[in-house]
């Protein structure tokens, strides 16, 4: 790299053409074509349902315990503190087991939506990878990645219309 920068600076200096080696550059958002097509929309959908499902259940749970902190609360007043201290302790074990319990079935339905995310560009990478080839370019970055790109450069629409074409139902 040194050498082919020191080159083309003598080069310039000399007057000689430095030949041109382009890498012709596409730009993608990623996040748009797992969301946006209809086969990225349909390949998470059970996964939305289960998060869905999963904050509905964190809310009964709240509700429940809520209720039954409650109920525990006003008892205090007819117990001893003798009496009254293991069933608190029993409690706060009970919410901490649950609190547990549900952070794990948060980290694994995350942990499924990035084996999903990593299955669906498995799928799509050959529709990317054909209009890199047809558009004559030699990379392919993420939109989030890039400064200042023009937009003749951005493919998220022809890509999305692509994977539906070819992968959705």
């Amino acid at each position: 790299m040194l050498r082919a920068l020191i080159l083309s600076g003598l080069l310039a200096l000399t007057g000689a053409a430095v030949p041109a080696q382009e890498a012709r550059v596409l730009v993608v958002d990623i996040d748009r074509l797992l969301s946006t097509s209809r086969f990225g929309q349909d390949f998470l959908a059970d996964l939305e349902a289960a998060r869905a499902a999963l904050l509905a259940e964190n809310a009964q749970i709240e509700a429940d315990l809520t209720q039954e902190e409650s109920a525990l609360t006003e008892r205090r007043t007819e117990l001893t503190p003798e009496e009254f201290r293991p069933l608190a302790e029993e409690f706060d074990a009970k919410v901490t087991a649950l609190r547990a319990g549900q952070d794990e079935k948060a980290r694994a339905l995350t942990q499924q939506f990035e084996n999903r995310r990593q299955l669906f560009f498995q799928r799509v990478g050959p529709i990317l990878s054909a209009i890199l080839q047809e558009r004559g370019a030699d990379v392919l970055l993420e939109q989030g990645a890039t400064l200042l790109v023009r937009d003749k450069a951005v493919i998220t629409d022809l890509a999305i219309e692509r994977i539906d074409a070819e992968l959705a139902p």
